[in-house]
């Protein structure tokens, strides 16, 4: 077992530049799918998701080279249309899977997927969207079949905006005789990014950002050439990072507009922020605690509710942290509190009495932005602390021991 070993209260300066985004890989990876031939992706991030993905991609017949942080994902003999269950529950993105194999092959078999313990993420949003444009889909015994003669197209209407519901529909849709409109459909990045490699690959959708995207099904679709966007959720760890430990750092490769949410919330708290076209710069200054309510897209990032929970420990005052999207997502509360911080947590609510400093302990990573969260309190904590289940952390957050180190952060991974 991989463990970080961290020595607190080192103030971070420098710059880092952010990895492409793995919610946006994630997706895009399924979609070469839709077609037969070699796809071209650049920034693919190093991450055991993204090593999850490559693995069922490649048991269903297709071949995946990669060159640093460029894959290229031949799909000309992929036949097989069943994931095998074992990585089905080793990652949940493995749902976007559905979509695109019952686009081409018209038929596909999952068992229910796994990943974070964050709470109930039921995919019954996927399958009203594939039913919706034309497959029949069974559930039984763990497995779920979908198939369809022929995809129609149709009118999805989405009760929550679903981000991953949103991506399957719209990959499923490409290949569909007639016209889908998904409403109430998630506005987040990534899926900018989905349609832009959609359309690259020649696909006709329009919309995506909005809560109304429009898909003018085609017959064929060919390999295309795609950079993923920048990852957002990491660009907001580090920013929150720069605070926690109340140093100078800029973030590289971001694009600011993605994250006014969180700069504007560190901007409340104290932190000053000067953004370029590329990049964002950030300060520390005087912590006073904030209310945060995590939201679908554009408001506050579910993601980064435990990084920015571990920041407020330290303000000055009192905060509230209102989970709205998961409801299991406090698990580096307990943690948090082995190094000293005053948290309270009531249902979907944590009340956060901000103390002087936290001190070193050793803690576990319990999923992968709880992790994140605890890396970022051993940080700014009093001493050393040690991070057991860092493979969570891997899941989405590209050799960040390294980077930190790179921003003068004293962190080592060992084993034992």
């Amino acid at each position: 077992m991989e463990k970080f070993i961290v020595k607190g209260e080192v103030q971070l300066s420098g710059n880092v530049r952010i990895s492409g985004a793995k919610n946006a890989t994630l997706p895009i990876m399924a979609a070469t799918l839709l077609c037969s031939g070699t796809s071209v992706i650049h920034d693919v991030p190093y991450l055991r998701d993204i090593q999850a993905m490559q693995e069922i991609l490649t048991l269903l017949g297709a071949k995946v080279v990669r060159h640093e942080h460029t894959m290229m994902i031949d799909t000309t003999n992929v036949s097989k249309v069943e994931i095998p269950e074992h990585l089905m529950r080793e990652m949940r993105a493995s749902v976007f899977l559905m979509g695109p194999l019952l686009g081409r092959f018209r038929k596909v078999r999952i068992s229910y997927p796994g990943g974070c313990a964050i709470g109930p993420r039921p995919i019954n949003l996927h399958i009203k969207a594939l039913e919706k444009i034309g497959a029949s889909v069974e559930e039984s015994y763990g497995f779920i079949d979908a198939e369809a003669a022929e995809l129609t197209g149709g009118e999805v209407n989405f009760d929550f905006p679903s981000v991953g519901a949103t991506e399957n529909a719209m990959m499923a849709a490409a290949l569909a005789k007639g016209t889908t409109m998904i409403r109430n459909a998630a506005r987040e990045p990534e899926i900018v990014d989905l349609q832009s490699m959609l359309n690259k690959m020649g696909a006709k959708i329009s919309g995506a950002g909005t809560d109304t995207i429009k898909i003018d099904g085609v017959s064929r679709l060919l390999p295309a050439e795609h950079t993923v966007i920048c990852d957002r959720i990491e660009a907001g760890t580090f920013l929150i990072a720069g605070v926690m430990t109340r140093g100078d750092i800029v973030i590289e490769n971001v694009v600011p507009e993605y994250l006014f949410s969180v700069t504007d919330k560190l901007q409340e708290i104290g932190a000053k922020i000067i953004t370029g076209k590329d990049y964002i710069r950030i300060k520390a200054g005087e912590l006073r605690g904030v209310d945060i309510k995590t939201l679908p897209y554009p408001g506050f990032p579910t993601d980064l509710q435990a990084p920015m929970l571990s920041l407020v420990t330290i303000a000055k005052g009192t905060s509230i942290i209102t989970e709205t999207i998961f409801e299991n997502r406090f698990k580096h509360v307990d943690e948090l509190t082995r190094m000293g911080a005053k948290i309270k947590v009531e249902g979907r609510t944590a009340i956060i009495r901000g103390v002087p400093r936290l001190t070193g302990a050793i803690v576990a990573a319990p999923d992968l932005r709880a992790g994140s969260a605890l890396v970022l309190a051993a940080l700014a904590a009093e001493g050393t602390s040690e991070i057991e289940q860092v493979y969570h952390i891997e899941r989405g957050y590209e050799k960040i021991d390294e980077k930190l180190q790179a921003l003068g952060a004293n962190i080592v991974k060992v084993v034992g």
